[in-house]
């Protein structure tokens, strides 16, 4: 018996943000990325899952949140430790980056998670 190793078609997943919580939307979309919702999922390949998050600018999100979540980055060079709230976030660069930056901390970090990543796609 022979076996063929073919790769299974690209399939498409659609979430509606419309009136949900952040960390409920992006959890769903990493599950999906991770390629758990398939029945070709194994842990070392990333699948051709595509994930859309439509209408990401109707997310619940409460003033105390996006005043108090802050994110962080490090350059490696003395100084240069920068911070950005959620509010500044969503006013420079738009809540599709909010959402792509809380999905990408769900997850793992590995050689993985690129090919994943490029598979979402945040609509506002």
């Amino acid at each position: 018996m022979a076996t063929t190793n073919t790769k299974p078609a690209p399939t498409t997943y659609t979430i509606d943000a419309t009136d949900r919580t952040l960390g409920r939307v992006c959890s769903e979309a990493a599950h999906a990325l991770l390629g758990k919702r398939s029945v070709h999922f194994a842990k070392n390949q990333a699948l051709p899952m595509k994930v859309t998050v439509l209408n990401a600018g109707k997310l619940h999100l409460p003033k105390k949140r996006t005043a108090g979540k802050i994110y962080t980055r490090y350059t490696g060079y003395p100084g240069g430790f920068y911070e950005m709230s959620m509010e500044e976030m969503i006013t420079k660069k738009g809540i599709a980056e909010v959402v792509k930056k809380t999905v990408d901390g769900m997850i793992p970090r590995n050689k993985l998670r690129k090919p994943r990543m490029k598979n979402l796609v945040v609509t506002e």
